[in-house]
């Protein structure tokens, strides 16, 4: 008799612990279902592309998004770098947050490959560039209650710039590879990264800017052969995957030379962006925010730190990769990222 009502009470649990698998699974199974779905959503028929207009003073323009995936908490707008680079340095980025059920959407700003291209200088200007990003937030229907935005390198410098005029929209900030101060960066690349190429190449290279001399095939070969496979993607140029080679071809010079300049040492000429520095200002911004960067970056890690000391609820991350970690450190680069958006999410971070 005991035996028998042992065996009954072990059927029994063995059934209710099943049921609860299946009923762990099923929740599993439901949730990811929900966030590959694309149906009754007005992007469902483009396969979540989306072209949203913006309006300027010199006319409306369309510029291109693209959402990946649907969680109503956790929603990530992409800003990509340049200026006038493209959203295709974030490709791999498919390969992380699709199985943490993270909402985040591509974006390519105006003048950009894949938007409207006005080729219009009066428009390339900071302020009009963080009109258009919350034009995109309003179009996108992006609040305090699920948007973040990642921005990097100068995709960096806007969210920055953003979040001191909108921080009230936002829900969680990123800024990877981008530094508070144009003069800091220049100091940085003056005083540590050229020193460290050999003496005859930095020698060649700095007498060629002196000489303005950018569009020499051996600057751009020293350039790309001695500093970019060391600070920009801290690979050789051979295993530089396709869509970081595709986005550079994709990049529009235009806009890029009037910001930035010819140099990637700093701010050359007269580019709209030398002298930019809000580095006094950083105290302003109470939005979580995490600041990223890179051992080998362009830009110096230690005062990307500083920077999250900075801001009212800071956090800090350094990979061992360089300007474009989210590939040549990948792991540590998601791990920090996708960590910080679902403890703010879930309300571990900041603490209260």
């Amino acid at each position: 008799m005991k035996t028998t009502l042992y065996l009954l009470f072990i059927s029994a649990a063995l059934l209710l612990s099943c049921g609860e698998n299946q009923q762990n699974v099923k929740t599993e199974t439901d949730s990811k279902s929900s966030y590959f779905d694309y149906s009754k959503s007005d992007d469902q028929k483009t396969g979540g592309i989306k072209m949203i207009p913006i309006t300027t003073p010199k006319g409306t323009f369309n510029v291109w998004t693209k959402r990946m995936g649907n969680n109503p908490k956790m929603k990530v707008l992409l800003l990509h770098g340049g200026p006038g680079g493209t959203h295709e340095l974030f490709e791999n980025f498919d390969g992380y947050l699709p199985k943490e059920e993270i909402e985040y959407i591509y974006y390519d700003q105006l003048d950009s490959y894949y938007s409207d291209k006005p080729n219009d200088s009066t428009l390339w200007t900071i302020e009009h560039a963080v009109e258009q990003v919350e034009q995109v937030r309003k179009a996108l229907n992006l609040d305090k209650d699920n948007f973040y935005l990642f921005g990097q390198s100068w995709g960096g410098l806007l969210g920055m710039e953003y979040a001191l005029k909108h921080q009230d929209h936002l829900k969680g900030l990123i800024v990877a590879n981008m530094m508070a101060s144009i003069p800091e960066y220049e100091k940085y690349a003056a005083e540590v990264l050229g020193p460290q190429l050999p003496p005859e190449i930095h020698k060649e290279i700095k007498d060629m800017e002196a000489k303005e001399d950018f569009s020499n095939p051996r600057y751009s070969e020293l350039v790309t052969q001695h500093y970019y496979i060391k600070h920009v993607l801290h690979l050789p140029l051979d295993e530089w995957p396709e869509f970081i080679n595709r986005s550079f071809s994709h990049m529009n010079p235009n806009i890029y030379i009037y910001m930035q300049g010819y140099s990637e040492f700093g701010v050359t000429g007269d580019a709209t962006l030398k002298g930019w520095d809000i580095s006094d200002r950083l105290n302003e911004l109470k939005v979580p925010t995490l600041m990223i960067g890179g051992k080998h970056d362009t830009m110096d890690p230690k005062y990307m730190e500083w920077m999250s000391t900075q801001v009212q609820n800071g956090r800090s991350l350094t990979t061992n990769g360089a300007h474009l970690t989210q590939y040549d450190d990948a792991d540590n680069f998601f791990n920090g990222l996708i960590g910080f958006i679902k403890d703010v999410n879930d309300g571990s971070f900041p603490e209260k």
